[in-house]
């Protein structure tokens, strides 16, 4: 008889490797790539620009021409568009990130066909309507206007204008009156110089067919791209501030805390043994952060640690919502934790069970073709070696508690930290 009183055994994981994409480079310079999944027959096409902050020539632009792709094209208005979307029970949005701006199809395997002509008419034929740009424009300001009544978010701002730099495509706070007064001439150029299928990144996956394939093939790699010049990257460079900031935010019972530091990027060769030492200090529910400030001291229901990849700069970021009288106390235990793990080694049973839980969690991650085209697409994004999934897998399971030790003494220094708190009040 099965005893439920003991958990089951842990089992190594065998080496995974991710499903190979097809690559082909279109007449028009874009890049298309296909995994293929006949599980259900349903896929995705995203098409990937640059066309993120980062390219922003001033503050919103990016952003305007994202959103209002779908507002209205040549021949359809945006409730048509929205309208024969629905029909075919699909999804279409359009999302800008910090690097790229990527249009993101879902829809069932049959329906490709009808839906490729209005994906092709959105990308090149936005008309930009003046009534729903301004309309867009109030939405977007109303949102962040509740939004910034918030702790979290204003200590999110701050810090990454702290980490960065106020200059910075990164660290750029939005600005009401400027995104209010963004010209319509300004985002019709923007649409024109980034939004290149030339340029693009293609992602098909899911349950695609070689007519379906050329179909794509056909539609978007034919497309020529006008004269006008290409994306231009920003040559600002990261200046983090050290010293600590804090965000008044009267009659809060909270307070939201962000602290972290620029961080070694994902070629360098300790990027996966300092992925575990994250993971270590506030990875996951059983972390070191979450037994010590949620279950032994209760100040806040959740805190993290994680590291931000993008495709410019890298970054540590340890975050929590805490108790505003538990303020102090809290910086304070996150300052213990990272000089403990600078001091001590880590104990083998704690680092093994990090261990499986990366493993695992990894392998969970790879459980339909979507998440393992999304694995995919960061090695293209971020210009990582074929090989980066598998020297991970490879470097968690053989990294030791010296050599984990010696990282957190190069990197977990809390003086290195850069700190917002956002709360009703607070004297460092």
């Amino acid at each position: 008889m099965l005893d439920r009183q003991v958990a089951p055994p842990v089992q190594p994981l065998a080496s995974v490797t991710l499903p190979a994409a097809d690559v082909f480079s279109l007449p028009n310079g874009a890049r298309l790539h296909v995994l293929h999944n006949d599980a259900q027959p349903i896929l995705r096409l995203e098409i990937a620009f640059r066309a993120g902050k980062w390219y922003d020539p001033s503050p919103g632009v990016s952003l305007l021409a994202a959103r209002m792709l779908l507002e209205g094209t040549r021949t359809r208005s945006a409730r048509q568009i929205a309208d024969e979307v629905a029909f075919y029970g699909a999804s279409l949005e359009c999302e800008q990130g910090f690097d790229r701006a990527t249009l993101t199809l879902y829809c069932l395997s049959r329906h490709l066909e009808k839906l490729l002509p209005l994906i092709a008419e959105v990308i090149t034929e936005p008309t930009f309507p003046i009534v729903e740009l301004d309309l867009l424009k109030a939405r977007t300001i109303q949102n962040v206007r509740v939004e910034r009544q918030k702790t979290s978010y204003l200590a999110s701002e701050n810090f990454s204008q702290n980490l960065y730099g106020p200059a910075h495509p990164y660290g750029v706070k939005f600005n009401e009156e400027a995104f209010r007064l963004a010209p319509r001439e300004a985002v019709v150029a923007y649409h024109a110089s980034h939004y290149r299928l030339g340029s693009s990144e293609i992602f098909l996956c899911g349950d695609v067919s070689a007519a379906q394939q050329a179909l794509v093939q056909a539609t978007l790699g034919t497309i020529s791209d006008t004269d006008s010049p290409s994306p231009i990257a920003s040559l600002v460079d990261a200046h983090s501030t050290l010293e600590p900031t804090y965000v008044v935010v009267p009659e809060s019972s909270q307070s939201s805390l962000r602290i972290g530091r620029l961080w070694p990027s994902l070629h360098h060769p300790d990027t996966h043994p300092l992925q575990v030492l994250v993971k270590v200090l506030g990875g996951y529910f059983g972390s070191r952060l979450m037994k010590n400030i949620r279950e032994d001291k209760g100040f806040t229901y959740g805190i993290y640690s994680s590291i931000g990849a993008r495709e410019n700069t890298t970054n540590l970021v340890i975050g929590a919502d805490v108790n505003a009288a538990s303020t102090k106390a809290a910086i304070a235990e996150v300052h213990h934790e990272l000089t403990r793990l600078q001091q001590e080694a880590i104990p083998a049973d704690e680092l093994q069970t990090v261990k499986n839980y990366m493993t695992g969690k990894f392998a969970n991650e790879l459980g339909t073709v979507f998440e393992q085209c999304d694995k995919y697409k960061n090695i293209v994004f971020l210009g990582l070696p074929k090989t980066y999934y598998s020297d991970f897998l490879a470097q968690v399971s053989s990294v030791t508690a010296p050599t984990l030790q010696n990282l957190a003494q190069q990197y977990l220094s809390p003086a290195s930290m850069t700190e917002v708190v956002a709360g009703p009040g607070y004297n460092a």
